[in-house]
């Protein structure tokens, strides 16, 4: 696993009443959540998504709002991030922009990653994407993000991504449904771990795939982070 490496170089910087960032590729530019917020609504979101996959985006603001508060937690700033099942990239290129010494984004579908390289050539962002079942990963990092699949489609889907992400690190953010935020504390607990942090946020579902009956479908997602 890789070596944590101090980020009181690059300190939080405070811009009126909002918060922002000096990054390594950047350091004559403060950066506020707004402007990642805004970075990140460039990611192309999957072009052809495959349902028994559930690929569905995730949000700019929540992917922003979960990136910048583990940045101020020092999870990111020269830090190996990897990004499980990483989709088009939206978390790993986050991580990039906020200083990660180091980032890799893994995922199954080939449509995705070549969405996910294009993004990241067009930020000009120096990322690693592999495509890989979750299960052949054998890569360590000092901080995991992950949006995987909520079990929809296929009942506990999410767990070998949570088995994964345990395995290959110490510090872990993950998206789930709201609604088994219990399961998830007491599942990584009887792994040895703990719930550090909960934070639930709003989450259209957009009118994806035949099945869909809504144009829009309201749930709660929770984002946890796991040590």
């Amino acid at each position: 696993m890789a070596a944590r490496i101090p980020t009181a170089l690059f300190p939080l910087q405070m811009e009126g009443t909002g918060e922002g960032i000096i990054t390594p590729q950047g350091l004559h530019r403060a950066m506020k959540k707004r402007d990642l917020e805004i970075a990140l609504e460039k990611v192309p979101p999957f072009d052809d998504p495959d349902p028994a996959l559930e690929q569905y985006p995730t949000p700019a603001v929540i992917a922003a709002d979960i990136l910048f508060h583990a940045y101020r937690n020092g999870d990111v700033m020269g830090m190996k991030v990897i990004d499980l099942g990483c989709g088009t990239g939206i978390f790993s290129i986050g991580a990039h922009m906020l200083g990660a010494g180091m980032t890799v984004g893994y995922d199954i579908s080939d449509k995705a990653l070549d969405i996910a390289r294009r993004s990241a050539e067009s930020f000009d962002a120096d990322i690693g994407f592999v495509r890989s079942d979750i299960s052949d990963i054998d890569d360590g990092a000092d901080t995991v993000f992950m949006n995987p699949p909520f079990g929809c489609q296929t009942r506990r889907a999410d767990r070998p991504f949570l088995d994964k992400a345990l395995e290959i690190s110490e510090c872990v953010y993950s998206i789930h449904m709201a609604e088994t935020l219990d399961f998830v504390k007491e599942y990584v607990e009887g792994k040895g771990r703990t719930l550090t942090y909960n934070k639930t946020y709003k989450y259209d579902i957009p009118h994806t795939f035949s099945f869909h009956t809504k144009e829009r479908h309201r749930v709660d997602i929770v984002v946890v982070n796991i040590r």
